[in-house]
């Protein structure tokens, strides 16, 4: 991945995000992501880089420089929000409903995976 343009691609496909999504949530157009992606543009704004990052949550140093990992980890922190938050609302079942719901957890990834 040698350029700005790559890497932002990349990371926005990650995220399974079109570039019109992206620069919605930007709020720019979607040319402007267009231009960055092909390279038109090789030295975007520094307010677009931070808006980028931000939606995307990647590191800046990655996308601009290539350097470090391109997540920033957040994801981890969400995942372990709704996982304390299941934690929460199952606290309130009963037994028997939590074992309800484990099974139904269990059926939903078996099927997803197979």
């Amino acid at each position: 991945m040698n350029n700005i343009g790559q890497r932002l691609r990349e990371a926005r496909k990650a995220r399974g995000m079109s570039q019109t999504a992206l620069a919605e949530k930007i709020g720019s157009s979607r040319g402007v992501i267009t231009n960055i992606e092909l390279n038109i543009v090789t030295d975007p704004q520094p307010i677009v880089i931070n808006a980028v990052c931000d939606a995307l949550q990647i590191n800046k140093e990655w996308l601009l420089e290539n350097k470090g990992p391109m997540d920033t980890g957040s994801g981890v922190s969400r995942s372990a929000k709704v996982l304390s938050e299941i934690y929460t609302y199952a606290q309130g079942l009963s037994e028997k409903e939590q074992l309800f719901i484990l099974d139904l957890i269990r059926s939903y990834t078996k099927h997803r995976s197979g």
